[in-house]
């Protein structure tokens, strides 16, 4: 028993207290006021945050807008987009070619859209590729758009054909040719159900430039 009250009154004495004073708790307290300081730590509320994230968010975009005025003002040159081939094939064997254009340029009277496609008949651009001038047989015939996204289109729907741009300062220098002239020998025999497309069919398409 004795041995019981001894080990009791030894735990009693070893276990520490976390007794704390309300004098001690009110030092400590006072001791860091500046925590919670105004002066220090201005309040950040959700519009405070909101105002500047907005800020900074216009001041990025508004960097982003005039940098893109300042391109689009200095830029002076426009791109032309074309693919090209033989007359022979462009002219006067690929009917579908011809049926193409036909309907786009009836789709473009339709909704009053000015014309973006031209035919060049020797186009004088063909000097910058010279990697596609020596796969071509000449004279060469390219179509010619400002819609690259069309001359992609055109480039699956005719396959046999090379495809690439280009910019130019206008629109007479993009579609300048140099002249020559076109002869295409007619089938002995005609098989298809329709009649075959008259020889000049494609002068509608030249640039006003070229047309007589």
């Amino acid at each position: 028993m004795s041995l019981m009250k001894s080990l009791g009154a030894s735990a009693v004495v070893n276990v520490p207290t976390a007794t704390v004073t309300t004098t001690q708790l009110h030092h400590s307290t006072h001791s860091f006021t500046f925590i919670s300081s105004p002066h220090h730590f201005p309040k950040l509320t959700t519009a405070t945050v909101s105002r500047r994230t907005t800020s900074s968010v216009r001041t990025a975009i508004a960097a982003v807008d005039s940098s893109e005025t300042v391109e689009k003002e200095t830029e002076s040159n426009k791109r032309y987009h074309f693919v090209v081939a033989n007359a022979k094939f462009m002219l006067d064997d690929e009917e579908h070619f011809q049926e193409q254009l036909f309907e786009r340029a009836r789709l473009f009277k339709e909704r009053n859209m000015e014309q973006d496609f031209w035919l060049v008949i020797e186009p004088k651009f063909l000097d910058k590729f010279p990697d596609i001038t020596k796969r071509l047989k000449r004279p060469a015939v390219a179509l010619v758009s400002t819609n690259g996204t069309w001359i992609k289109f055109m480039k699956l729907r005719l396959d046999r054909v090379l495809q690439e741009s280009f910019e130019a300062e206008s629109v007479e220098e993009a579609l300048a040719s140099n002249p020559v002239d076109l002869e295409f020998e007619k089938p002995d025999k005609w098989v298809a159900p329709y009649p075959k497309y008259e020889f000049g069919w494609w002068e509608a398409f030249l640039p006003p430039i070229a047309q007589v």
